[in-house]
């Protein structure tokens, strides 16, 4: 639910493609429990200016029908829980949470599909190949308590590190922790690449 994130998702890529680096997923529950949010035409003028802003940045693409279908959609309601449980699944049954990060990044923000109905989700998780029964039953499995202590220690880490904001990322090596400056890499895929291999 974050369009920065989306709009760092080729740095993670390319991220993927390091030899020896593993990445870890931390997700932080931005639009969780009161912070949820119903599309309204308020909601949609404040994310359209950013978004805009995020394209010209990363050059990722913002869909028409996330534009003018999902930010339309007044029935609609924005939550991270649901996607954070099925990244959690996908990693827990297969270790694709990664994969399924970036299907959901495109359903919501290319496709403008409602990626929190676990339905939506669902079908995701089978485009990605993942077997439809263990998924939810692990989704299911994840519902309340333990996604909730998932975005609480991802925010205990964010604080640990001095992040500000979503997204952050932190490289360790060892028991060192650095914080990376990921603003100045958007849309130098490359050059991000290349940092993270030395």
């Amino acid at each position: 639910m974050c369009g920065w994130c989306y709009g760092a998702a080729p740095l993670l890529q390319a991220a993927r493609e390091v030899d020896g680096l593993t990445i870890g997923l931390h997700g932080g529950g931005m639009m969780t429990g009161s912070n949820r949010k119903q599309v309204s035409t308020q909601l949609r003028n404040y994310v359209m200016q950013h978004d805009h802003r995020i394209a010209a940045m990363t050059g990722q693409q913002f869909g028409d029908d996330y534009f003018n279908g999902l930010l339309l959609d007044t029935t609609a309601v924005l939550d991270s829980e649901p996607p954070t449980m099925a990244i959690l699944a996908a990693e827990a049954i297969a270790g694709r949470g990664l994969d399924m990060l970036a299907r959901i990044q495109a359903a919501h923000y290319v496709q403008g599909l409602r990626v929190a109905e676990p339905a939506v989700l669902r079908n995701l998780a089978a485009e990605i190949g993942l077997e439809p029964a263990l998924f939810y039953s692990k989704f299911a499995e994840l519902e309340g308590a333990a996604t909730q202590a998932h975005i609480a220690a991802s925010r205990a880490l964010l604080a640990r590190v001095g992040g500000q904001g979503f997204p952050t990322f932190v490289l360790q090596r060892g028991t060192q922790i650095e914080m990376l400056d990921t603003g100045r890499f958007f849309g130098q895929a490359e050059a991000w690449k290349a940092l993270l291999g030395t």
